[in-house]
């Protein structure tokens, strides 16, 4: 990474404070005294939960006493559970259902449901509020992720961004590392990955007198990103959409690469998924590595838990996701950004003053350090800019920041874009494989537990014929959501 002398990184904060902190833009109200403007109250619906959902609160109370008071709006957060909870919320009270409480001012949305409700006429388009030098400021990508229709539109309105990293149980690390001469370099490719997972079964395996009884190496939290991210690595676009329509595009050749380093790890125990995080499974010691959001750092867990009497302190390693040999370094681009409802003018205004301010640099640092979410602008998105906030960084919260700010300013960003059915059709990738990987691997113990071979009890799922199937299957499954 570059490095910038300091009155250079300085004058490059300052401006960006200046551009997020001026009046609203192109057509936004102008700042008046505080009487002459009347108030406004918004609320605003997350998902956040626990340091995620502290940290934010801590800054709206700011924003309020600050530029809100200023201003005469009054932001409201409310926690609206996990991000399903908030999609069934957000939905009901676009539709008015019985019972459903009013549209919120601000909701967090991923693509998928703001595309939905953009569809339905919902959503406020908040480019008009930004001038050339104000969307500069921002990471290109980050703002096209919300511009359905390629008008330039802002429909969703980042705040906070994560891409995944590789957790690793650094203390029973080091065990096997020092028994086998493992390296952390080794977990630099999906191959090399699923290459030290074997040996580290094996090694596991031959520390008891039962056979087959070693333990899994690594685990993923989202398929879905494996299987997108991978593919794009490997040349393939799995759905690939242009005016809102999908043409679904992952080859065999592609599609095999993914099978063979996920699929067969799970079924030969080398991998494994059992909790509903795989920080969970970290918990428990069924994994020592897992491969997920920047954002999930801040739980990962300081204790291995074997038994309600056998436990041992672990310490954090955070290392780059491993990418597959000979391919692009494509890192996932994630995380739900803003939409605003189309309701009053002032309403709006008031929303993007507040999205304006949440996203000053050193608000968005000051988020990213209680939360481990990414800052979204290019002056924020700095170790130095982070350094030089004043905010103290655990051991463990820089290091998840380094590798997170070093891949998305190094390695291609890629999302998905939205369409009709986009959410349905992901949800066939996070557990097409995935589902079949867990329950043939639950065969596959069931035939050991009975006296057959390893290779016995597998043979049935490693064939052509089985992969094959599953392909057209997945195929099939994703082709009802094309065009």
């Amino acid at each position: 990474m570059v490095k910038r002398s300091g009155m250079r990184r300085l004058a490059a904060f300052a401006a960006a404070a200046a551009l997020v902190l001026g009046l609203v833009g192109c057509g936004g109200a102008q700042s008046t005294a505080q009487g002459n403007i009347e108030p406004v109250n918004l609320s605003v619906w997350t998902y956040y939960n626990g340091d995620q959902l502290e940290s934010f609160n801590k800054l709206v109370e700011t924003f309020n006493d600050t530029v809100g008071k200023e201003k005469n709006i009054t932001v409201e957060s409310y926690s609206q559970g996990s991000v399903n909870d908030l999609e069934a919320q957000v939905m009901a009270a676009a539709q008015g259902k019985v019972g459903a409480s009013a549209m919120p001012n601000i909701f967090m949305a991923y693509a998928d449901t703001a595309y939905a409700m953009d569809q339905m006429g919902e959503l406020a388009d908040l480019a008009p509020y930004f001038t050339d030098e104000e969307r500069a400021a921002y990471l290109d990508s980050y703002l096209t992720e919300g511009d359905f229709d390629d008008s330039g539109s802002i429909k969703i309105f980042p705040v906070a961004k994560s891409t995944e990293l590789l957790f690793l149980n650094d203390t029973d690390w080091k065990h096997f590392a020092a028994a086998t001469g493992a390296q952390d370099s080794d977990l630099e490719t999906v191959e090399g990955l699923v290459k030290t997972a074997e040996a580290y079964y094996n090694w596991t395996d031959a520390q008891t007198d039962t056979p087959n009884d070693g333990k899994a190496l690594f685990g993923r939290d989202a398929m879905a990103n494996y299987m997108l991210i991978g593919a794009k690595e490997l040349g393939d676009t799995i759905f690939d959409v242009k005016d809102g329509k999908m043409t679904m595009g992952l080859s065999e050749d592609a599609a095999r690469k993914l099978w063979d380093n996920y699929y067969v790890p799970y079924i030969k125990g080398w991998a494994a998924a059992s909790g509903r995080f795989r920080s969970d499974d970290i918990k428990i010691g069924s994994i020592l590595a897992y491969i997920g959001s920047n954002s999930s750092a801040t739980y990962f867990p300081t204790q291995v838990m074997l038994s309600d009497t056998e436990s041992h302190d672990i310490e954090l390693k955070v290392l780059p996701t491993p990418h597959f040999e000979g391919g692009k370094k494509v890192s996932v681009q994630q995380g739900a950004g803003m939409a605003v409802a189309k309701t009053t003018d002032a309403e709006v205004e008031a929303s993007v003053v507040f999205l304006k301010w949440f996203t000053q640099p050193e608000n968005n640092i000051a988020f990213a350090v209680g939360s481990g979410y990414l800052p979204v602008t290019h002056a924020a998105n700095d170790m130095d800019a982070i350094h030089s906030s004043g905010l103290a960084l655990t051991g463990s919260m820089e290091n998840v920041l380094t590798e997170a700010v070093d891949a998305v300013n190094t390695n291609e960003l890629y999302t998905t874009k939205a369409f009709e059915g986009g959410t349905d059709a992901r949800s066939k990738l996070n557990y097409s494989m995935s589902d079949l990987a867990t329950a043939d691997r639950a065969t596959v113990e069931e035939r050991l537990a009975a006296g057959e071979s390893a290779e016995e009890a597998e043979a049935e799922f490693l064939t052509d014929a089985y992969f094959e199937a599953w392909y057209q299957s997945l195929c099939d499954a994703l082709s009802q959501y094309e065009g």
